[in-house]
């Protein structure tokens, strides 16, 4: 069937490769045109070409009335329109408790329809805040949207009188043919539920993937045979103090177990996750609650929220949070997804997603640049589209080497995609997706209900020697099938593509592959050691104490420090601190190893010792190894004063997986407005560094640098004792 194909439409196309469109920038805040906050955005293109977005329920400016839920959309993402609201009051599920809220839209295309996800904070079955997942459909993006009857998630009984998080949901279609749900915060954990066909039932018992007090926000991709498992950890919405990250883990299977990088699991008590966004020192900080899109020339990108960390309030100081919606491009590194390759959020423009179609091709209106192909009026959703029966080809030459093309499509029995001139060819037949090139071949069985007739949306990429061929909902990171297939030498020449067979085509696009980032973003790396201390005698000269502790003792080449039932945040300024001077210098990065034996599993509550840069006991950030509930973290915290009343703010990030015996550094420097910025890191060897979060403490002042060990001992006897080998300082590389 291939050869025949590929000699049924060999001729009869000529034609020159078109001039490329201009660059188009985005700049972060995207949606700053119409909302100060969209947060939580979730986004999908729809058959109109349009990229939709959708926001949690907020008001959009201060002082702005209270929406259910948000819509705006763009062609380019560098301009925006807002389109209202999802619900209104009498259009809003009618099993909500009156005053709950929607939050987290989730956008979904199937089955010949929209399906929208959200979280609904109160029912009217147990009013007061039992949060379920509910679900509604609409014929086009911007509805009308209609609610089903009851939740399509429950609420969830904690066993206490009270109900778990089940909130944030997420929805995934996965090459078992089935569709799945993901919902669940940092109450009770992220679980997984099998979904009806039609994607608005439960079926079967859920199953947990994440431990119950980390991680919320999910979203799950396929991608090179993994599902990947994204969740954002800590607290979204601390103003100033905003932590939030993104944090992945990857498995063979939907329901997990979900590893990451390291081999540590996130449904573990020493919890795992592999760092994808968080911030960076610049203007942006709580980066997270994200979306996966990927643009027409392959490039993935992250749509997210994050918070100016100037303009932390929408309203007033502890009110609603301002969290505009932002967006960066993903680069896989190591086969994990990494924002800008982990340098994170941008503050600058950046080149925009990839939108509409190369080789002369009109997306919107597809029949227009192909040879071969009927023009059809198609529907008041996307327009017209083209009708191939038979042969067609574009009317220009697409370019050599890497490309794609894709395109939304009701197929026929069979339809071939031909590129380079028949240097690759792509089937999707009656049962199975097939590709063949150089000789070789490679192909997926497409489910036995899958459903030819309703569009789908179908990928052909050719990156360098690997084709990828896939079908699936509407290239949100889901898959009905895919065919990969590694030809080595694998040569694509200039050439129309070509199709044979039976099939309608919307937003077409044909387009050369973004050019992949492979080397990860530069990180500190220590270089000469320029002080510190081996505790290998008494304390000297250098330290200085706030709040002496008289059990924290030299010894053995070890300062050793139980845990204080003490508290440095807030009101609770009574923990004990010891500094040590610093380098005189622009840039320096501070080691320490520490030994804290904190267990596992049982509930502890901020047991934790570490590193701390300190101005006085309201403004200072820390990193250490902390119990939070069940879970043992390494928390890069920040307390600020937020209030003029001298009312502070505390939230922290999460970096890296903790281990009873660690090391731990903060890379220090002056930026160019003369704030004093620190990054953590950690490992749980001294060899191999986790680099995540930066703090920055404000210019003009002269921050310390030292240790800390604290934490509430209740069930603790003895407490913990933390001990630290050293405390070192090197020049930064």
């Amino acid at each position: 069937m291939a050869a025949l194909a590929v000699a049924a439409v060999a001729t009869g196309t000529t034609a020159a490769t078109a001039s490329p469109p201009p660059t188009i920038t985005t700049q972060n805040a995207i949606s700053s045109s119409f909302a100060d906050t969209f947060a939580d955005p979730a986004v999908i293109q729809g058959r109109d070409g349009y990229w939709y977005a959708y926001a949690t329920s907020d008001p959009l400016v201060a002082n702005g009335p209270f929406g259910l839920m948000h819509m705006a959309r763009t062609k380019d993402f560098g301009s925006w329109e807002y389109l209202g609201t999802v619900f209104n009051d009498e259009t809003k599920p009618k099993w909500a408790a009156p005053g709950s809220f929607f939050w987290a839209p989730d956008i979904r295309y199937f089955g010949g329809r929209y399906v929208m996800y959200f979280t609904v904070t109160d029912t009217l079955a147990n009013p007061g805040g039992d949060p379920a997942i509910g679900v509604a459909t609409a014929p086009t993006p911007t509805g009308p949207w209609t609610a089903t009857d009851g939740p399509v998630v429950a609420p969830k009984p904690d066993g206490n009188g009270g109900y778990f998080g089940t909130i944030d949901p997420a929805m995934l279609t996965a090459a078992d043919g089935k569709r799945y749900l993901y919902a669940g915060g940092f109450y009770g954990g992220i679980s997984v539920t099998e979904l009806s066909p039609d994607g608005l039932t439960s079926v079967g018992t859920p199953t947990q993937v994440t431990v119950g007090d980390r991680y919320e926000g999910a979203y799950v991709v396929y991608r090179d045979g993994w599902y990947y498992l994204m969740g954002s950890s800590m607290n979204c919405c601390a103003g100033p103090t905003t932590g939030y990250s993104v944090f992945a883990g990857r498995s063979k299977s939907p329901r997990g177990p979900f590893l990451d990088a390291d081999g540590a699991s996130m449904n573990e008590s020493r919890v795992g996750g592999t760092t994808v966004i968080t911030q960076n020192g610049n203007k942006w900080i709580g980066p997270g609650h994200h979306a996966f899109i990927t643009d027409a020339a392959g490039q993935d990108h992250i749509v997210y929220h994050a918070i100016d960390r100037a303009t932390p309030w929408l309203t007033d100081p502890f009110g609603i949070n301002r969290r505009p919606m932002l967006i960066d491009r993903i680069d896989w590194i190591d086969g994990w997804p990494r924002t800008r390759a982990g340098a994170g959020p941008s503050d600058t423009p950046q080149p925009a997603p990839t939108t509409g179609s190369g080789a002369g091709i009109d997306s919107a209106d597809p029949a227009s640049g192909l040879w071969g192909a009927t023009r059809l009026a198609g529907d008041s959703l996307g327009g017209p589209t083209a009708s191939i029966r038979g042969v067609a080809a574009t009317r220009q030459s697409a370019p050599g080497g890497s490309l794609r093309v894709e395109a939304d499509v009701k197929l026929g029995s069979s339809f071939t995609t031909v590129v380079g001139g028949g240097a690759v060819v792509v089937t999707v037949g009656s049962n199975k997706i097939s590709i063949v090139a150089g000789g070789r071949f490679a192909n997926a069985a497409l489910p036995a209900d899958f459903d030819r007739s309703q569009w789908n949306n179908l990928i052909v990429q050719v990156s360098g020697n690997t084709v990828t061929a896939r079908v699936n909902d509407a290239g949100l990171g889901d898959l009905y099938a895919e065919a990969r297939l590694v030809v080595p030498g694998l040569k694509v020449g200039a050439a129309p593509v070509r199709w044979l067979g039976t099939a309608e085509l919307d937003n077409l696009t044909v387009r050369p592959v973004a050019e992949p980032v492979r080397r990860a973003a530069a990180v500190p790396v220590a270089g000469e050691l320029l002080a510190g201390d081996e505790f290998s005698g008494g304390l000297g000269d250098q330290w200085s104490w706030v709040r002496p502790h008289s059990r924290a003792v030299v010894a053995d080449g070890k300062l050793s420090w139980p845990l204080q039932n003490t508290d440095l945040v807030g009101s609770g300024n009574n923990a004990s601190l010891l500094f040590h001077q610093t380098p005189a210098l622009d840039s320096w990065i501070a080691e320490t190893k520490l030994h804290l034996d904190l267990g596992e599993g049982d509930i502890r509550n901020y047991q934790q010792a570490g590193m701390i840069a300190y101005l006085n006991d309201d403004d200072f950030a820390r990193l250490g190894d902390v119990a939070i509930w069940r879970t043992r973290q390494t928390e890069f915290g920040r307390e600020l004063v937020a209030r003029a009343d001298g009312a502070t703010s505390y939230g922290g990030a999460a970096i890296g997986r903790p281990a009873p015996t660690m090391w731990i550094r903060l890379a220090y420097h002056r930026n160019a407005a003369g704030e004093h910025v620190y990054r953590a890191g950690t490992s749980v060897d001294g060899k191999k560094w986790t680099w995540g979060a930066s703090w920055v403490l404000p210019a003009g002042t002269t921050p310390k640098l030292g240790l800390y060990a604290h934490g509430d001992q209740t069930g603790s006897n003895p407490p913990p004792v933390a001990t630290f080998d050293y405390l070192r300082f090197y020049t930064s590389k």
